[in-house]
């Protein structure tokens, strides 16, 4: 890929993604789920792009993952499968959901008995069947059914519900790092075993079993009951995943190009991305790294974002006075998290076979 060819009237702040990088992501995750007997179900969050979902849904992913309903209504342009893997509480949430499940597959995940009765009336009202995925915590912390006997007592309502199917299990497994140790990955399956297990002796069928999140992606194979794997960042890659040794620079399908707006002090210089551009995520590994890589001066960092300015500093020491930074200069940035980045942004622009198109990100701002 060579990010170089950019055209020199290209505006900045622009998102760029190479769809040959993005590509060769897509083929190596399904390549690993193939291999692995895991069903591949995308998280659409990272990419909110109609064009990119096809993409994997062409390669080989079962359906889709989304957060919320908005996301499902605009996913659906890609695949009939569509897990929205969040609790789909609210009237006008309800309403969506409940039509868009008399045309496509629909599964929720759900942690409650409330949310449970909630969508048996919804369905049952809209002459709809939807399906069910019991959420589980693992050890994140975030939903979840905490204690296995309510998780399975959850499971027996699902069940017995007219208009709603049991589809399986999932969890978030978003404290498991590539780093995390055998005890942490067997306290992770056995979460999901106690549940598994019970559900077994009351003869209640579970057949998928989901995991998420990239940074175990390709380490799924290590908790044998996982049948289904949600990750989402793999498509695009950032800096989050580079420092935590999930993928290599090479791997980073996205770049924002910025031009060099303001050189205060030799060392120090300003662009013209700030927090609504590239967002104020601080980087997962190392929190105090700066708000995202600057390319084309490796030992900079970004220091401080405003709305529309980012400020880079160069430590003097590091200063390279044959390589100062001027004004007019344009200078690429791999960003901390590539989701939110992607979700502050109308267009990206994928470069494809040399030719650079403006795509839309469809379901930018979906946050119901």
């Amino acid at each position: 890929m060579n990010w170089n060819a950019i055209p020199e009237d290209q505006p900045t702040p622009s998102l760029i993604i190479s769809a040959d990088i993005a590509r060769k992501n897509i083929r190596s995750m399904q390549e690993y789920c193939d291999q692995n007997s895991l069903k591949l179900r995308p998280h659409t969050k990272t990419h909110k792009s109609i064009h990119m979902a096809k993409e994997q849904i062409a390669t080989g992913a079962v359906g889709l993952t989304v957060a919320k309903a908005g996301e499902a209504e605009v996913m659906s342009q890609a695949t009939s499968d569509i897990l929205i893997a969040y609790p789909a509480i609210g009237t006008s949430r309800l309403k969506r959901v409940t039509e868009l499940a008399k045309s496509n597959q629909i599964s929720i995940g759900i942690d409650s008995q409330d949310a449970a009765e909630i969508l048996q009336n919804a369905a049952w009202n809209a002459g709809v069947k939807l399906g069910i995925m019991v959420d589980v915590e693992v050890g994140f912390h975030r939903t979840g059914v905490l204690d296995p006997i309510r998780a399975i007592e959850l499971c027996e309502t699902v069940s017995k519900h007219n208009a709603l199917t049991l589809n399986g299990l999932m969890c978030f497994p978003g404290h498991i790092k590539p780093s995390s140790d055998d005890a942490s990955w067997d306290a992770y399956s056995a979460s999901l075993e106690t549940v598994i297990e019970g559900l077994k002796v009351k003869g209640i069928d579970a057949p998928t079993i989901s995991g998420g999140s990239t940074p175990t992606a390709k380490m799924s194979h290590r908790n044998r009951f996982l049948n289904e794997i949600r990750p989402g960042t793999y498509i695009y890659n950032d800096l989050n995943e580079v420092r935590l040794g999930v993928c290599d620079w090479d791997d980073c399908a996205a770049r924002v190009l910025a031009t060099i707006v303001s050189v205060p002090e030799p060392n120090k210089f300003i662009v013209d991305a700030g927090s609504k551009t590239l967002s104020s995520d601080r980087n997962a590994g190392n929190p105090d790294a700066g708000f995202g890589y600057v390319v084309d001066y490796p030992t900079a960092k970004i220091t401080r974002l405003s709305e529309e300015h980012g400020e880079v500093l160069i430590p003097m020491e590091q200063f390279d006075v044959t390589k100062r930074p001027k004004v007019g200069d344009r200078v690429w940035i791999i960003p901390n998290h590539v989701c939110v980045c992607v979700n502050l942004q109308n267009h990206f622009y994928l470069i494809d076979a040399g030719e650079l198109v403006a795509m839309p990100v469809d379901a930018r701002g979906m946050l119901v």
